[in-house]
């Protein structure tokens, strides 16, 4: 299975809970923030331009778990920033597990390979480990060299013993897509337990010329998914449809709400308009008809899988169900 059966399940409950219940708008997954610190300054990254006067700012964990029953989710995504600069975020991690939350803890590898024997062991726990080419690209994007042996090193070492590991891939103007399926390929053979990946947002402060229009990903998501059974990719084929242009969905922006040292982010991950001391006045005070291609100028290129691959799960058919049931069965 391309998912853990236990995930599967409790995501499909909750979804069936929130569809009886004549719920509209819900989150799916709680992007947690606990510091915006970071031992990187990549070229992509817009949290450095957006957070530079509170990049010391954490969150307690207090503070985290509060945010966790607040928001519901049953997905947990700890990120920043770099979560294994967050002092607490062991006994955040444990915590999380034992209110049976999902968790992906995201990370550019640089301290995991020592993290590891703190880390639990637990079918709840998946390491997103941020990788974005072979070596010279991705030393390139992160800026400094030897990154991409110290995260393939991090990935060893992690599968070795026990650990679910996916990756999380960004695809820019000049990434190029033979690379791209490369790095897949090698990540295959090592026992890789998903690939996601998603076009770059043109965060505000960040090289325009790093960023991809609409044409540009259909074309360049078309030549990367051709053949989608290949990789055992994380994102699903309907959200790979949309990036190629063979299917239209709208943006779900309050599906991933993110909550960080400054409150909670509104409307989304990528834009940043305000922030919130509560979910409730996050989901009832942001204007959400507001957003989307063709109504913000800020949203006209973005197919970020945060935004969208909610809406493929949320507007579900019986057809695409089953189509989605197999592709889960069905992983390399």
């Amino acid at each position: 299975m391309r998912f853990p059966l236990r995930l599967s399940i409790d995501l499909g409950r909750y979804l069936l809970k929130k569809r009886w219940q004549g719920e509209e708008k819900f989150p799916l997954v709680l992007m947690l923030e606990p510091t915006h610190q970071c031992n990187l300054s990549c070229q992509g990254c817009g949290r450095i331009q957006e957070y530079r006067e509170t990049l010391k700012q954490s969150l307690t964990l207090d503070e985290c778990l509060q945010s966790v029953t607040e928001c519901g989710a049953p997905v947990v995504t700890v990120t920043g920033g770099e979560p294994l600069l967050y002092p607490p975020v062991f006994e955040l991690v444990q915590e999380l597990l034992h209110l049976k939350k999902h968790v992906y803890l995201c990370t550019n590898a640089i301290l995991l390979e020592k993290a590891l024997p703190r880390l639990p062991r637990s079918g709840r726990l998946t390491l997103s480990i941020h990788l974005d080419g072979l070596a010279p690209t991705h030393d390139r994007l992160l800026g400094r060299p030897g990154l991409f042996a110290v995260t393939m090193k991090a990935i060893t070492a992690a599968k070795r013993q026990g650990f679910r590991v996916c990756t999380n891939t960004t695809i820019y103007k000049d990434s190029n897509i033979p690379e791209i399926q490369a790095l897949f390929a090698e990540l295959t053979r090592l026992g890789i337990d998903g690939l996601l990946v998603s076009p770059a947002f043109n965060f505000p402060g960040v090289a325009p010329e790093l960023f991809l229009s609409r044409d540009e990903i259909r074309e360049k998501f078309t030549l990367l998914t051709a053949n989608g059974n290949k990789y055992k990719f994380s994102s699903t084929p309907l959200y790979f449809s949309f990036l190629r242009g063979e299917r239209h969905y709208d943006c779900s922006p309050w599906a991933n709400p993110t909550r960080n040292p400054c409150g909670w982010r509104s409307p989304c991950y990528q834009l940043m308009d305000h922030h919130y001391p509560s979910f409730a006045d996050l989901m009832s005070r942001t204007p959400w008809e507001q957003y989307g291609p063709g109504r913000d100028p800020r949203c006209a290129q973005c197919m970020m899988h945060s935004g969208f691959e909610p809406t493929v799960v949320r507007q579900l058919n019986w057809q695409d169900l089953w189509y989605l049931l197999r592709w889960n069965l069905s992983a390399p």
